[in-house]
């Protein structure tokens, strides 16, 4: 197995790094290693790990428990201290470890990170330090948290929603109701509680938690909060300027094309990109696209041909 990733150090920050700084490192890590930006083959998984490590160490409580655990923080009980989580972990070293299950792909497949006691016998691991609260044990231990994947589309990701998600098993199927918060980003978490892996001898559930996927859309790219549309334009729309209807997640808008708009430039829609419930919204970028006929008429064809006889134009010699 790999070692764990340190989340400081996937995203380049120091473990002092404030939280504007956190954010600034992060977008500038998501923007290039964005699977719609970087086609490496390596990319994708990077701006996974980039997300996760954001995701962890964006969430003040999460960061707390992050840097107090380690990798481990996920599995570890609410109130069990440093001390007596290293003492555990002794314990499982010197009578050997369970094997974890881990597993991925679509929300159908329910995966635990490293350390999932649903899979360990405790009593046999820990030597009877779990059985009870005297000589020095530690008492019914919750369950650990487990994550799935969510895939979920732009227009859900902008809105919101309720999902209905069947998960299956070792145990069965189960369905649950998912609330997707409007404005969520690819990598988010979403969390349930009580759902993830059964505790021991009555314990409280882990939590289950859904990370989000972003599903490709056939018209929309999404960096982070900002999303980009291709804008199809006339000649003479990009050549005299116009005013012209584009679609966004959240219905219509309107972008005003300036006069001697080329194909690539990009128009800026304030704010009409992913919502934050917490701060700014992200933008919509329109990126124009000049589109003629493919079967001009006998007139279209005149008037062209009018335009190329007057006009002093060359595209190939641009100051």
């Amino acid at each position: 197995m790999a070692p764990s990733r340190d989340f400081y150090d996937t995203l380049g920050v120091s473990r002092d790094v404030s939280a504007d700084e956190l954010q600034r490192a992060y977008r500038k890590l998501a923007r290039r290693y964005h699977p719609d930006v970087n086609k490496d083959p390596d990319a994708e998984e990077r701006f996974k790990d980039v997300s996760e490590a954001y995701d962890v160490l964006s969430d003040p409580e999460q960061r707390r428990r992050y840097d107090a655990f380690g990798p481990d923080f996920r599995q570890v009980p609410p109130d069990m201290d440093r001390q007596t989580w290293a003492r555990a972990r002794a314990g499982a070293g010197a009578h050997g470890g369970g094997r974890a299950r881990r597993g991925g792909g679509p929300a159908e497949h329910v995966y635990s990170g490293s350390g999932d006691f649903g899979d360990i016998d405790l009593e046999s691991l820990f030597g009877g330090m779990f059985s009870g609260r005297g000589a020095g044990g530690f008492g019914p231990v919750p369950g650990a948290d487990q994550e799935a994947e969510l895939e979920v589309s732009v227009e859900e990701a902008y809105a919101g929603g309720r999902r209905t998600v069947t998960l299956s098993g070792p145990n069965g199927s189960r369905t649950l109701e998912v609330t997707i918060p409007p404005g969520v980003t690819d990598g988010r978490r979403i969390r349930l509680s009580g759902q993830g892996g059964r505790g021991s001898d009555g314990a409280t559930a882990g939590d289950l938690y859904f990370v989000v996927r972003l599903a490709p859309h056939p018209r929309y790219r999404v960096d982070g909060r900002d999303i980009t549309v291709t804008l199809p334009l006339a000649p003479w729309e990009a050549a005299l300027g116009a005013s012209v209807a584009v679609d966004t997640p959240g219905g219509e808008g309107k972008v005003r094309v300036p006069r001697g708009t080329s194909s690539g430039r990009r128009l800026r829609l304030k704010g009409r990109g992913l919502p934050d419930p917490r701060g700014r919204p992200g933008d919509l970028y329109a990126e124009v696209r000049i589109m003629v006929p493919a079967e001009p008429s006998d007139e279209e064809r005149r008037l062209f041909e009018q335009l190329a006889a007057v006009s002093t134009f060359d595209p190939r010699r641009q100051p």
